[in-house]
């Protein structure tokens, strides 16, 4: 069987990928966003369930408010010892734990590692009874980058040593050298780490008889003359337990679509690992566009966008950008959203959009809503969210009901409205976007609404270190017993 890379064309950034047994989880970067940390789990490390997050919440008060960018950055997955252990970096905090025995249960709450600023991508490996802790630095928090640190704990990740020690400095050959993932082979150690910069760097392999170095390096996987740019931090992965079979998972920083998810084959030669296709195994390899499903399953996994609403539970597609509060909405004959107060006119720092991943080139959302607004100023919409947003809404103004279509920058005071209907006194409103992918790596928008398109064209942009992402919301500019029920959300793929 034979697959196409990306081989998830959405925004799971900083994958990493363990195997467990005939299994295979990927937890991911999900910054600001919560519930935190997805898991995803495959068989075949093709197609991909989403099955769970590591964080309910972000367990710092500051996260009940929008902080875009800050959270959760590029945590790790590892399996010991009968259990499951997620480190997860936060740049002004720290590195926290995770652990479970069950991916698809309970995680437990986080405890620290590593207390302080400008920590980030810590990976553990565990040798002689003791785990280790490469990570890398955040300049913007602790004044400089391109270094790599191990810190000692013990087994259980309950306690470290009160200094970590340097063990690479990538200044001069590998700079901004980050992400790195421990792993062992043979007589050596390996740290693999992305350099160069997320749109234009490569992979690094280093590798060293003794933990803390000295570690020698090579490129083992770089952009080429193809057109996947990076391609940055991923996961090497053991296909079987002879340690024979071997694969790579990266992604590559693709504008609004987010950072996506490609699957390399991998080979090792003289104790280098290459990565891709490999010409001149003196050499790096470079992507590949198709390959051999590297496990000769099928399966039916897919991470499906729709959702109509007849759970008790909210699907693990959706997330906010700050710690859900539960009188934002109910599961209730539809997935009820209540006009919540909120006092700033722009949409940019609402906490209570509901928002998930984009997740094809070419694609339609429809979502069908009723209508209960109250109080002047009540409104729900369905958005296009990033940097720059647009939006589609429905809001009560002078006791009547309006559809207006607005747009809007991050860190702005105030969204401006482009457009505004006859007044609308259905009790039903169904929104509708068409996004379609114009030319490399940009993703053009329409909205319409009761079959009538909006002209003017939309860019959708990434958000801060993610995708774009397409939401729905509620809001009031007061009190408000106010609520739109959305009975479903449909996303189509299409062909344009």
């Amino acid at each position: 069987m034979q697959y196409r890379n990306p081989v998830i064309l959405s925004d799971y950034s900083d994958p990493d990928v363990i195997r467990v047994g005939d299994d295979f989880y990927m937890v991911a970067s999900s910054f600001n966003h919560v519930p935190g940390v997805p898991v995803l789990h495959s068989k075949n490390l093709v197609e991909w369930e989403l099955i769970n997050h590591v964080m309910p919440e972000i367990p710092f008060e500051r996260f009940n408010k929008v902080c875009h960018g800050e959270g959760a950055w590029a945590p790790s997955l590892r399996y010991h010892d009968g259990k499951f252990y997620c480190l997860i970096p936060f740049p002004d905090e720290g590195i926290y734990v995770s652990e479970t025995t069950d991916p698809h249960g309970e995680w437990s709450q986080l405890r620290p590692v590593l207390k302080g600023r400008g920590y980030e991508d810590p990976c553990p490996i565990w040798a002689d009874g003791k785990c280790y802790v490469v990570f890398a630095f955040v300049k913007s928090r602790i004044g400089f980058n391109s270094k790599l640190a191990v810190l000692e704990t013990d087994e259980a990740l309950t306690k470290a040593t009160e200094n970590y020690q340097f063990v690479y400095d990538g200044h001069n050959d590998n700079p901004t050298i980050e992400g790195p993932k421990f792993y062992k082979r043979g007589k050596y150690f390996y740290i693999l780490a992305p350099a160069g910069g997320v749109s234009s760097g490569w992979q690094v392999a280093l590798r060293s008889e003794n933990i803390y170095g000295p570690y020698e390096s090579k490129i083992i996987l770089t952009q080429g003359d193809t057109d996947v740019n990076g391609p940055h931090q991923g996961a090497l992965i053991d296909l079987d337990d002879a340690g024979k079979k071997w694969a790579f998972m990266h992604f590559q920083e693709m504008g609004p679509f987010g950072r996506i998810v490609h699957l390399q084959p991998a080979i090792w030669v003289n104790d280098w690992v290459l990565c891709g296709s490999v010409k001149d195994e003196n050499l790096h390899g470079q992507p590949v566009e198709y390959g051999e499903y590297p496990v000769d399953i099928k399966t039916d996994y897919k991470i499906e966008p729709t959702d109509f609403f007849k759970s008790d539970k909210l699907s693990l597609i959706w997330q906010t950008p700050a710690n859900t509060k539960e009188n934002w909405y109910k599961l209730e004959n539809g997935l009820k959203l209540y006009c919540v107060h909120y006092g700033e006119s722009a949409l940019s720092d609402l906490p209570q959009l509901f928002m998930q991943k984009v997740c094809y080139k070419n694609f339609t959302v429809t979502c069908k809503c009723r209508l209960n607004l109250v109080n002047d100023g009540d409104e729900v919409g369905l958005t296009v969210f990033g940097k720059e947003y647009s939006y589609i809404c429905a809001v009560k103004d002078g006791g009547r009901t309006y559809l207006e279509i607005r747009k809007g920058f991050l860190g702005e005071k105030k969204d401006v409205t482009l457009c505004r209907s006859l007044p609308y006194d259905k009790d039903y409103v169904t929104f509708k976007i068409t996004a379609s992918y114009e030319e490399r790596h940009c993703l053009v928008i329409k909205y319409m609404f009761c079959g009538r398109a909006f002209k003017q064209k939309f860019y959708a942009v990434p958000g801060k270190w993610i995708g774009a992402k397409v939401g729905i919301y509620a809001r009031a500019n007061g009190n408000s017993d106010g609520f739109g029920t959305f009975k479903y959300f449909r996303v189509d793929a299409s062909r344009l």
